[in-house]
C-alpha cells in the first residue's frame, strides 16, 4: 500500500538519495549546500513544499510543489519536482504524489495544478497522458 505524508525529519538521507536521482535523470549536479537550503524549506512549509511516498513503510517517491499567483486566475500549484525510486516505478507511486498534490492544492483553493516534463521523457508522458490535460505549451528559460 502507498501511503502519502509531508517529509519527517528521519526523511532527510532517503530524501536527499532521491533528489539526487531526480537531478541525475536531468543530468544536473547540485552541491550539497542547497539539499539542504531546500530540506530547511521543506521543513519550513510556508513557500516550497514536499511530500513524500511511502510504499511498504519505505519512502520511494518525493514531490516538490509551491504555489504561486496567477494573472488570469486564483492561484495555481506547481508541482515543480517528482521522483520515484528505480524498484517501485510501476507501482503507482508516482500517480498517488500527483493525487496528493493535487488534493492538497484543492484545499487550498488553487484554479489548477500543472507541471513539465521534457518531451522524451515517454515514461512520465504515459502516465501524465492519462490524468492531465497537455496543453501543448513550449518552455523558455533564460538562466541568470
Amino acid at each position: 500500500m502507498i501511503s502519502v505524508t509531508p517529509l519527517q525529519p528521519d526523511d532527510r538521507a532517503t530524501w536527499e538519495e532521491l533528489f539526487c536521482g531526480y537531478n541525475a535523470f536531468y543530468e544536473r549536479t547540485w552541491p550539497a549546500g542547497n539539499y539542504e537550503h531546500a530540506w530547511r524549506e521543506f521543513q519550513r512549509g510556508d513557500r516550497i513544499h514536499a511530500l513524500g511516498a511511502r510504499l511498504d513503510g519505505r519512502l520511494v517517491g518525493i514531490a516538490h510543489f509551491l504555489v504561486h499567483p496567477s494573472t488570469t486566475s486564483p492561484d495555481v500549484c506547481y508541482l515543480q519536482d517528482l521522483f520515484t525510486a528505480p524498484d517501485a516505478r510501476g507501482k503507482g507511486v508516482a500517480r498517488t504524489l500527483i493525487q496528493a498534490v493535487e488534493g492538497w492544492a484543492r484545499a487550498r483553493s488553487c484554479a489548477r495544478l500543472y507541471w513539465h516534463t521534457q518531451q522524451h521523457n515517454h515514461t512520465a508522458r504515459r502516465l501524465y497522458d492519462q490524468i492531465a490535460e497537455f496543453r501543448d505549451f513550449i518552455v523558455y528559460a533564460t538562466p541568470l
